[in-house]
């Protein structure tokens, strides 16, 4: 087996994106809408309530549009009953149109374009540079959803369904970590202390999206992190299982741990999809195992583990399967707690065991429902045992045939690492089509 030094992963490649989603700010800006009918009405209320003062271009207006100019929802709205013109795009931070003349779209799109203004045409995304998508208001928080104009109905459907996941609350929230921010920027907490509060205030937001914030909640939860500042500037490792590879069956605190994290520690069977729950700017290194491959040893994992935690590093050892049965999850938590003195060294969480524990320093075998099998066990031990078998001709040995089976059909099992390797030297002449299949 050759042996390999843990190395960085580059980030995975995002994938190609129809529209690039960016939140412009309008506020004090001017914007430029030209038609009368309904969907300009809407777009105008829509650019009005992002603070956009709006110039409106329409011989007729709708009544939806004078609705909207009678009474705008921020900036200002100013109807204009006339043609538009190029000159009148001169100034304009963003240009829309409504039209049902495909010449005089490309007229309007042409012109905005000439003036250095990003142009949507109303249900022409030929003619258009951006487009809106649906939007969940929660003000400051805003969330869009966009199909690049391949199905706004789908999209629309979409936006309903987040409706009704995001309670009104979450708008008081937004607000009031914005008038928050200056205030914990303007403490002495560190870089780590600071995204600890920003993680209790999320927290305690989502348990209780309906109450108010008040000043009282901000200095709870400064008071919390205060207390907590110095052992979160120590590091920590937390173990996580990846599971069968599926990322929708990891456990709420399993992507919590992969959200927070500063370093991420990655099994080669670790699937690519688990890793979208971390953060982009999280170092992610891989010091997985191949067999009969290149291979990190286990004691340069442990050391770079232990290494980075009293670095102050949030240390996620991220592991595919059940780390508790192949893993060698066992070694790992040992070292921690060795490098901890004994203390809460490492936190485990897997979606193949849905108990979340903290082991106290004992066994591995009494604080966990599944006892780990040996180092030796049986996936390791098959190979040997088909060589001893082959190359055994004595027939007064046949006998332990049976002993064997049994054993490997786990009807019966060796209790130790060395009584596998007695069976696999006593054992010889077997059938192979007597062996179970892994």
């Amino acid at each position: 087996m050759r042996a390999r030094s843990p190395t960085e992963m580059r980030p995975p490649q995002m994938a190609p994106l129809a529209r690039l989603p960016v939140f412009y700010a309008l506020a004090g800006k001017r914007a430029v809408v030209v038609g009368g009918s309904a969907p300009a009405a809407w777009k105008a209320e829509l650019l009005s309530a992002a603070g956009a003062q709006v110039d409106v271009y329409a011989i007729d207006p709708g009544e939806e549009l004078v609705a909207v100019a009678a009474a705008p929802p921020r900036g200002a709205v100013m109807l204009h009953r006339c043609l538009w013109c190029a000159e009148d795009l001169a100034g304009a931070a963003i240009a829309v149109g409504a039209f049902d003349d495909e010449g005089e779209a490309e007229r309007f799109a042409t012109a905005a374009r000439a003036a250095g203004v990003p142009v949507n045409v109303i249900d022409k995304p030929a003619r258009c540079d951006f487009s809106f998508g649906a939007n969940v208001n929660r003000s400051p928080l805003v969330i869009g959803v966009s199909t690049d104009g391949a199905a706004p109905v789908f999209a629309q459907a979409i936006r309903a369904k987040l409706e009704a996941m995001l309670p009104q609350g979450f708008a008081r929230w937004t607000e009031a970590a914005r008038s928050w921010r200056p205030m914990l920027k303007a403490t002495e907490l560190s870089f780590t202390a600071r995204r600890k509060f920003w993680q209790i205030f999320t927290a305690f937001a989502l348990l209780h999206p309906d109450r108010t914030p008040e000043q009282s909640d901000y200095d709870g939860f400064v008071a919390a992190t205060s207390g907590e500042e110095k052992s979160a500037e120590l590091g920590g490792v937390t173990l996580v299982g990846a599971g069968p590879g599926d990322p929708e069956l990891l456990t709420l605190r399993a992507v919590r741990a992969l959200q927070s994290a500063d370093v991420i520690l990655i099994d080669d069977l670790v699937a690519p999809a688990i890793l979208d729950f971390a953060r982009r700017e999280a170092k992610k290194m891989l010091v997985g195992k191949t067999g009969f491959g290149p291979s990190c040893k286990q004691d340069e994992i442990n050391a770079l583990m232990i290494a980075l935690a009293k670095a102050g590093k949030r240390v996620v050892r991220l592991k595919g399967g059940d780390p508790m049965i192949f893993g060698r999850a066992g070694e790992e938590i040992a070292a921690c707690r060795a490098a901890s003195g004994g203390s809460r060294g490492a936190s485990n969480t897997s979606p193949a065991m849905p108990r979340t524990a903290n082991c106290p320093p004992i066994s591995i075998g009494e604080c966990w429902p599944i006892r780990p099998r040996p180092r030796w066990s049986i996936c390791r031990a098959r190979p040997w045992v088909r060589w001893q078998l082959r190359r055994s001709r004595t027939d007064s040995i046949r006998r332990r045939r049976h002993l064997l089976s049994s054993m490997l059909r786990g009807r019966r099992r060796p209790s130790s690492s060395q009584a596998w390797l007695k069976l696999a030297r006593n054992s010889i002449n077997h059938p192979l089509r007597d062996l179970p299949s892994w």
